[in-house]
């Protein structure tokens, strides 16, 4: 083994049932990732340079190929990550990490290295939402025929929304089942869009020359950029704590980022509802964590209701 897998991020994948039919449980994969760690370094001759990182899903390696620098990231199979190479392609660099290789059945790539230690966060909010708000801009594609689609997922949504729920306020499970069918009956035309951008997924580059910030990390999905407002408004939680207003901060935050991306104000503020509601409804089980974050987006929500 070329480089140990924390433990940290063990326990965070140990124990998950397969995302999709085919795909690895958590344990299997956890099993077989120190062979496609060494695997990797050896197909793209790689050298391990430091310590890895991780988030939720995905184990980071920096490395070194030849005199440059990289990291190989090798990520636990799911849906959400499973065209993350053809976003990147399709970017080639402009306003997000550039890839170098990709093994898409692995869900192994090489992208070129970024300052960890220095994410969106390190800005004042309003600041990281007009920044975020450009990115949405530089970010912008036509969609391809291999993404999902939001209308695709919608099928998925208004399930989940007519199920009775006691976690949920029923007003709102029932708003957002309402603004749905406009929403996507009015959409313009599919895009390629980045639906999990945020402060932690802006990283600064190492040239100076690659511009200021960059994003990473993509869950690329067809759709319009009104719908990826919301991450910003749920993110970066210890100001929100902080907040004396919430409902002022949320909904400046959405409206700097909208504003600069040149968003119809309505549709972000329809969509956010929407995700927001989509998330307390779909976050499941009683951990303190998920019933933290359940609580958030509730309250979060409320700012964004009729």
């Amino acid at each position: 083994m070329a480089a140990p897998i924390p433990d940290s991020f063990r326990r965070a994948v140990t124990g998950r049932a397969p995302d999709a039919p085919g795909d690895p449980d958590g344990d299997t994969w956890l099993d077989r990732l120190p062979r496609l760690v060494d695997d990797h370094l050896d197909r793209w001759a790689l050298t391990v340079d430091g310590a890895p990182w991780h988030g939720e899903n995905a184990l980071v390696l920096p490395v070194r190929r030849g005199r440059e620098q990289a990291v190989l990231k090798l990520t636990w199979p799911h849906t959400e990550a499973r065209h993350e190479h053809l976003a990147l392609r399709l970017w080639d660099g402009d306003g997000a990490v550039r890839l170098l290789a990709a093994d898409p059945a692995a869900y192994a790539l090489l992208l070129e290295r970024l300052d960890g230690d220095r994410d969106l966060t390190a800005l004042p909010f309003l600041d990281a939402c007009e920044v975020i708000g450009g990115l949405f801009g530089r970010l912008d594609r036509p969609a391809t025929p291999q993404l999902d689609t939001l209308q695709g997922r919608a099928v998925r949504w208004r399930d989940q929304l007519a199920e009775p729920t006691p976690l949920v306020p029923r007003r709102f499970t029932e708003q957002a089942l309402a603004a749905l069918p406009d929403l996507l009956a009015d959409a313009p035309a599919p895009r390629l869009v980045h639906e999990d951008l945020h402060d932690l997924n802006v990283l600064a580059p190492l040239d100076p020359a690659r511009g200021d910030w960059l994003a990473i990390d993509p869950k690329p999905v067809a759709g319009e950029w009104a719908y990826a407002v919301a991450p910003v408004v749920w993110n970066r939680p210890d100001e929100l704590a902080r907040a004396s207003n919430l409902r002022a901060h949320v909904q400046l935050r959405a409206a700097v980022v909208g504003e600069t991306a040149g968003l119809d104000p309505d549709r972000v503020r329809a969509w956010t509802f929407v995700r927001l509601v989509l998330n307390a409804v779909q976050t499941t089980g009683g951990s303190e964590r998920a019933e933290e974050f359940r609580s958030r987006v509730i309250a979060l929500a409320k700012a964004f209701a009729d």
